[in-house]
C-alpha cells in the first residue's frame, strides 16, 4: 500500500516537472498576433533605467524580449528584473566581437537571462560588403555556433542587416551565407525591414529558407523612402504597422508557414510610445 503511495506522489511529481517545463517553453513562444518586443525599440530608456523601460514593456503587454544589450547591468540583475515582472529573454543580441572573442561568457549570460538564441546583427566591413568578409563571418559562425549548440545548448542566430545583399554569383551573399553556414549550429533571424530596404522580398526569402528562419522581427518602412545596400537609414522611416510600404501580412504568413516560433516587433522611431500600441493593434486584427 505504502509503495503504491509512494509510485503514484512520483508520477505525479514528474507530471508537474513536465507541465512546468512546457509551459515555461511555451512562455517564450511568440505569435504572429501577439509578438514579443526588441530591447531596442525601448533602447533610451533602457540606457537610462532598465526597470523602468521593463516597465514600460509589460505594460504595452509584452511577456517575451530579445534583448539587444545588458545596459549596464549584470545577467542576473536583468534576469531578476524581468522575472518580477513576468518578462522573458528568449534571445539575447550581442556584439559580433563579443560573440568571437568572448564566446564563453556570452553563452554563460545567455544561460543566465533563460535565453535560446544568441543573436549577432553584424559582420564586420569596410564599404560594400565583400566575398572575403563574409567568408571570415561564415567561418566564425560555424565555429562558435558549434560551441554554443555543444556546450551551452545555445542556438546562434544570424539578424540580416541590409549590407548582406550584394550581387554575388546567381544570387546574393546573403545566399552565400546561408548557404556556407553549417545548419547544424547556425540559424537566421530575418529582419523584414532590412530584407526589404536593399530591395528584397522577404516573404520570398523566408519561403526559400523555410527551415533556417528561427526568429522574426516585424516592423515597416516609410512610404516614398528609397533604400540601398548601407545597412542604414533614418530612424524615423520606422512606421506603424500597415501604414508603409512592406506587406507585413504576406511576411508573417510566409513565417506562420516556415515554422517560425519566436516574433519580435521593433520600432527603431523616437515615437514608439505612440506608435506601439498601434502596430499591436493592427497584428491582433491579422487574419493568417
Amino acid at each position: 500500500m505504502t509503495t503504491n503511495i509512494i509510485k503514484h506522489i512520483k508520477l505525479a511529481a514528474a507530471a508537474i516537472i513536465v507541465c512546468l517545463a512546457v509551459q515555461g517553453s511555451f512562455a517564450q513562444t511568440s505569435t504572429p498576433q501577439k509578438p514579443g518586443v526588441v530591447s531596442y525599440t525601448y533602447r533610451k530608456v533602457f540606457e537610462k533605467d532598465p526597470a523602468a523601460a521593463l516597465d514600460l514593456i509589460k505594460a504595452a503587454g509584452f511577456t517575451d524580449m530579445e534583448l539587444s544589450s545588458l545596459f549596464g547591468k549584470t545577467a542576473a540583475e536583468l534576469k531578476t528584473l524581468m522575472d518580477a515582472r513576468g518578462i522573458k529573454c528568449s534571445s539575447f543580441g550581442v556584439s559580433y566581437e563579443d560573440l568571437v572573442g568572448k564566446t564563453d561568457q556570452v553563452a554563460k549570460d545567455a544561460k543566465t537571462l533563460g535565453a535560446t538564441f544568441v543573436r549577432v546583427s553584424n559582420i564586420p566591413h569596410k564599404a560594400a560588403f565583400t566575398e572575403q568578409e563574409a567568408q571570415k563571418g561564415i567561418d566564425d559562425f560555424n565555429k562558435v555556433g558549434k560551441i554554443l549548440v555543444d556546450k551551452y545548448s545555445l542556438n546562434l542566430i544570424y539578424h540580416n542587416h541590409g549590407f548582406e545583399y550584394e550581387p554575388f554569383r546567381n544570387g546574393t551573399l546573403f545566399d552565400f551565407l546561408v548557404e556556407q553556414t553549417d545548419p547544424s549550429y547556425v540559424s537566421f533571424e530575418m529582419d523584414i525591414y532590412w530584407a526589404f530596404f536593399p530591395g528584397q522580398e522577404p516573404a520570398a526569402m523566408i519561403d526559400k529558407y523555410t527551415s533556417r528562419f528561427k526568429a522574426i522581427h516585424i516592423k515597416d518602412l516609410k512610404k516614398g523612402v528609397t533604400g540601398d545596400l548601407s545597412g542604414s537609414t533614418s530612424p524615423e522611416n520606422s512606421v506603424v504597422l500597415g501604414t508603409g510600404q512592406i506587406n507585413v501580412a504576406d511576411c508573417l504568413a510566409a513565417a506562420k508557414a516556415a515554422g517560425i516560433q519566436h516574433y519580435y516587433l521593433e520600432d527603431e522611431s523616437d515615437n514608439v510610445q505612440a506608435q506601439v500600441p498601434q502596430s499591436l493593434a493592427y497584428l491582433a486584427g491579422l487574419k493568417l
